[in-house]
């Protein structure tokens, strides 16, 4: 009797234990993401590079340690700085896109200010005389035309030539989580595409610095000695929210996702909603046809001349599409073939500059819209120009792939 007691008390401990052990299983976890550390943060990483150094930056808005600008942390460090070269934008961030800047002082810190974004795009012998090495900490988007990477390379490119280190502290991909696009015509080589890249390109900065050096992309016979601080607790599917703008009018994480889309109408008489306070995440013009949604583009701050400026526009505003959807969807053609087939002047939709070309990175894309090709045919054409760069693009990862 007391042995069947003993079976059946067996039976339904191992019964509860078993119940309990599926319970916990198919309870969510609660541990949270651990926090993404940027390069910049890695203060004992660098600083040792630093001592005793003439150091240059290329900083923007965007460089900071927490609630201090990169510039203000290392001169409390005691860290000899004494330049800042300046990318679009501005050391500050406040000029408009494409705006001509010219040199100068910060006013507070009193460091002389070279820009990268007026008469001259790379910095001479003389702006890097006397320095011992430069710092490049500037917050990307991963897309091949936003110009940042452009200035990049051209500092690499005037380092390498003298002999001078370049450091880049690295900082997250908004849009790392993939790879789509044309791959870059060099024969359409510009400010605004300078490397044999898709339009999103799926990497940082940091690897980007590696790829252009390993893959001699610079217009120099030399490499750059380059050393990359990387982040910590990130990888390619990390959907990171930035803490600050990039630019004006990139002012949140949808204008972000939408940016390698709707950036394609900056080559056409249509409003991407410059001059609004929806940049990059609506578009329209006076000819479309009124399906509900009107905008007047006016100046703001960052859009000092915007595009229609003070014209009743007709279009779309994509702010109420799910971000989910805007994410998963990634680079899509579907909003510019519905404009271009609604367009009533065909010959007139398309900038007479040929802008449109350097951004789609060659001829082909804007053939293929006129032929009334769907986004499904386009992208077809892009396939083995991706699987090439993928190839060259894993030589330099320094986080774990998206999946």
């Amino acid at each position: 009797m007391k042995l069947k007691i003993f079976v059946l008390f067996l039976i339904i401990f191992q019964q509860n234990c078993s119940f309990e052990q599926k319970a916990t299983a198919n309870e969510p976890s609660t541990e949270q993401p651990k926090e993404v550390i940027v390069g910049a943060e890695r203060v004992e990483e660098y600083l040792p590079m630093l001592e005793n150094k003439k150091v240059a930056m290329v900083v923007n808005q965007t460089s900071i340690m927490g609630e201090s600008h990169l510039v203000d942390s290392l001169l409390n460090r005691n860290i000899e700085i004494v330049k800042v070269f300046a990318p679009e934008h501005g050391f500050r961030g406040q000029a408009d896109a494409g705006e001509k800047l010219t040199d100068g002082l910060d006013p507070q810190t009193g460091i002389p200010i070279v820009s990268l974004y007026g008469k001259k795009r790379k910095p001479s012998p003389e702006d890097l005389a006397g320095i011992d090495l430069v710092i490049y900490d500037i917050q990307d988007v991963g897309v091949r035309f936003y110009t940042y990477i452009s200035t990049m390379t051209l500092m690499m490119e005037a380092c390498a030539d003298l002999g001078i280190p370049v450091l880049v502290f690295d900082r997250p991909n908004p849009n790392g989580h993939y790879v789509d696009g044309p791959v870059l015509d060099t024969a359409w080589k510009s400010f605004v595409g300078m490397h044999p890249v898709p339009i999103v390109h799926g990497m940082t900065s940091g690897e980007f610095a590696k790829m252009i050096n390993g893959e001699g992309w610079m217009e120099t016979d030399k490499q750059c000695e380059l050393t990359v601080i990387n982040c910590l607790n990130y990888d390619h599917n990390t959907l990171y929210e930035l803490p600050v703008k990039p630019s004006p009018n990139l002012p949140n994480p949808r204008s972000i996702y939408l940016y390698p889309s709707i950036c394609f109408f900056e080559g056409t008489v249509l409003s991407e909603g410059r001059g609004t306070n929806k940049q990059f995440q609506l578009y329209g013009h006076p000819d479309l046809p009124d399906s509900g949604f009107s905008f007047t583009p006016e100046p703001l701050p960052g859009a000092k001349y915007p595009k229609l400026d003070g014209q009743l526009c007709y279009g779309e505003d994509l702010t109420e599409i799910h971000m989910d959807s805007i994410i998963n969807e990634g680079l899509t053609l579907k909003y510019f073939l519905k404009a271009y087939q609604e367009f009533p002047d065909k010959e007139a939709f398309f900038l007479k500059t040929n802008f449109f070309e350097k951004l789609a990175g060659g001829e082909a894309l804007r053939s293929q819209v006129i032929a009334g090709k769907t986004e499904e045919e386009i992208k077809v054409t892009w396939q083995e120009g991706l699987l090439e760069y993928k190839e060259i693009r894993s030589k330099y990862l320094l986080y774990a792939d998206f999946d």
